[in-house]
């Protein structure tokens, strides 16, 4: 998958609303990450590792998986 020009350099990117992380390296499904990038609740880690991930809270997302939407906090 080709990365967004927003997060070019990161290879984990986090969906605020549902605290899930995605694999950019790994992720075949464009559409979500083009909603994630769209709809600006996108964020990136530093370092850009999946420990730091999930020292934030967020869970490694799978094909399927699904959560409740939450509004972003910040």
């Amino acid at each position: 998958m080709e990365r967004p020009t927003r997060f070019e350099h990161s290879r984990f990117v986090g969906d605020k609303r549902t605290q899930l992380v995605y694999d950019l390296d790994s992720w075949t499904d464009v559409d979500v990450i083009d909603e994630i990038v769209g709809s600006d609740v996108g964020i990136c880690f530093g370092p850009d590792t999946l420990a730091e991930a999930r020292n934030r809270g967020y869970t490694l997302a799978e094909p399927g998986m699904t959560r409740r939407r939450r509004k972003p906090r910040a």
